[in-house]
């Protein structure tokens, strides 16, 4: 008899009839968590152009939500790699302002993927926030619903919370070198077969970390609703490609966001050993030269596609 796959946590992923049921339920805050990528692939030392989400959330956004500005608020700003993790305690007082804490339910979603809600979720439990979901399909699952909308914008009162810092998740190139030919890890690149495979150079030199494995996030990810797919999908994808739970799986992409998306699923589906490479190949590939490189393609083809 085959046992029924079921999430790790079943409230980490929730849909927009279950929110809309429960938006005026004073124990939730929702955060719209959208930021937007302006590729530029002509250019590896600038591969693409950050964009706050803000000014979307302000033209119109899920009725009581507020917002979370991943670029401009939530990112160490001394940092020469974009989306680099603050320290903890900076990111827990950043946190208490916005209205977060385990008093409340935090629904997260966005606009354009979410890898941006993913990224956020990690994030909140790095601080000690865990009572947090994801809205399945995000911003364009709730406006194909017709479902309450706003443009008012909305600042959630500051909270507080026990500072429960968790180091171990997000990790540093140093761990990554040690990663490289180790039995006890799995490398795992999110980012497209193009990029892995060294026929797109957006990073800046071409490849891949050395020895890692390529799932690309977009393919967690149902193409036209944006929604999670089914688990037993999911599960099938990892187990094809070797991802086994008795191994630490070190998740990277370019910055930190689409390897976030990929761990996401990694711990609902029950894996334990979960890491994130936090400026991943864009300190990997375009800053630091004196890292190894993979190459695998066989001939060269222009890119087109366009994701993170």
């Amino acid at each position: 008899m085959t046992t029924k796959l079921v999430w790790k946590n079943p409230n980490a992923i929730v849909s927009c009839e279950w929110l809309h049921n429960n938006l005026n339920n004073p124990d939730i805050r929702i955060y719209d968590c959208t930021t937007y990528l302006h590729y530029k692939d002509n250019d590896p030392s600038l591969p693409y152009i950050v964009e706050s989400g803000r000014k979307k959330y302000e033209m119109k956004h899920i009725k009581n939500s507020s917002f979370m500005d991943l670029h401009l608020d939530l990112s160490d700003e001394k940092s020469p790699y974009r989306f680099t993790l603050p320290k903890l305690e900076k990111l827990a007082e950043k946190f208490k302002s916005l209205g977060a804490s385990n008093d409340f339910h935090i629904i997260l979603y966005s606009r354009n993927g979410a890898q941006w809600s993913a990224r956020l979720w990690w994030m909140l439990r790095s601080v000690g926030i865990d009572n947090v979901s994801i809205l399945d399909g995000g911003f364009k699952e709730w406006e194909q619903n017709d479902l309450p909308t706003s443009q008012t914008s909305l600042d959630y009162s500051p909270s507080d919370f026990e500072f429960t810092p968790r180091e171990n998740i997000f990790v540093n190139k140093d761990v990554v070198i040690n990663a490289i030919g180790n039995p006890n890890f799995i490398i795992l690149n999110s980012l497209t077969a193009d990029i892995h495979e060294g026929q797109n150079p957006r990073y800046g030199r071409r490849g891949k970390i050395p020895s890692s494995k390529n799932i690309p996030f977009h393919e967690l990810l149902d193409n036209k609703t944006g929604k999670f797919k089914p688990i037993e999908e999911l599960a099938n994808m990892f187990e094809k490609n070797k991802i086994t739970k008795d191994k630490k799986i070190l998740n990277y992409c370019g910055g930190g966001i689409a390897a976030s998306l990929e761990a996401f699923v990694l711990y609902q589906l029950g894996f334990e050993k979960i890491v994130i490479y936090d400026n991943s190949l864009h300190e990997w590939a375009a800053i630091d030269q004196t890292l190894p490189m993979a190459v695998s393609y066989t001939h060269l083809t222009l890119p087109t596609n366009r994701e993170v």
